[in-house]
């Protein structure tokens, strides 16, 4: 099936050039945002990440900054010109989103969220939706088609990784899924290698084999302090990190 490209600004995915996404899990404050967004700039990357809204497994862990989040990322994105994807966890969420960010995420807590889905179908902006961690592919791919029906064709999917009983990583990254996920919906696929591994040291690897899998882009979790990061430090590259990774992989950046 031929992959329908979207574009996110000026940005294309899908087009046979991967493109590299980039930027932390959840946005602390202002400074923090502002260093990755540079080293962002200066790495080549595409899309910059950064969620406002953040769902945790525990209620008492830090949940994102909400609202204020969402009116940073439209400071952010407009200084430095790059497009910005975040999450929307709610309907009443997708208003005050809309207008301050490029591309909406469905997070894969979300993916069976069916009346978020529909309400996203509705919008015209571009839709990021990740494989819930227990979903099949083709139950991804119908989670695509709640979006699609309402009348929005801008879908890129994303693998993160499936639940397994392997405990040496956060979870299992399912290679498979990105050439099938291409042919049998035509959307374009990229992986999240940060999530699927849970550890750093592992989003090198990862990437190059969804790379040579056929993946249309790579979105991996950055931090100027990761071991200091309020969520998913142990899975996020430093900003230096970001800069050997993007030239080793991509051949961009500046130094």
């Amino acid at each position: 099936m031929e992959i329908r490209p979207v574009s996110v600004g000026s940005v294309v995915i899908g087009d046979g050039e991967p493109v590299l996404i980039a930027g932390p899990c959840s946005i602390e404050d202002e400074s923090m945002f502002r260093a990755v967004a540079e080293a962002a700039l200066e790495s080549g990357v595409s899309i910059l990440r950064g969620g406002a809204f953040k769902p945790r497994t525990s209620p008492y862990s830090f949940q994102g900054l909400g609202s204020e989040g969402l009116d940073l990322i439209d400071a952010i994105r407009m200084e430095y010109g790059l497009p910005v994807v975040s999450e929307v966890m709610s309907i009443e969420q997708i208003e005050h989103a809309i207008d301050r960010v490029d591309m909406l995420q469905v997070g894969a807590r979300s993916m069976h969220n069916f009346p978020l889905l529909s309400a996203l179908g509705r919008t015209e902006i571009p839709i990021l939706l990740k494989r819930g961690f227990m979903a099949t592919i083709e139950e991804w791919l119908m989670a695509a088609e709640y979006i699609v029906k309402e009348g929005n064709d801008r879908v890129v999917l994303c693998e993160r990784g499936i639940r397994t009983f392997e405990t040496w990583t956060r979870n299992t990254l399912d290679i498979s899924a990105v050439p099938l996920a291409r042919m049998l919906g035509g959307y374009p696929v990229i992986v999240d290698p940060s999530h699927a591994a849970g550890r750093r040291d592992l989003i090198d690897p990862l990437t190059r084999a969804s790379l040579a899998a056929g993946a249309d882009g790579i979105m991996i979790e950055v931090h100027p302090d990761p071991d200091k990061a309020l969520s998913d430090g142990g899975q996020s590259l430093s900003l230096e990190e970001l800069k050997v990774f993007s030239e080793g992989l991509f051949g961009t950046g500046s130094s």
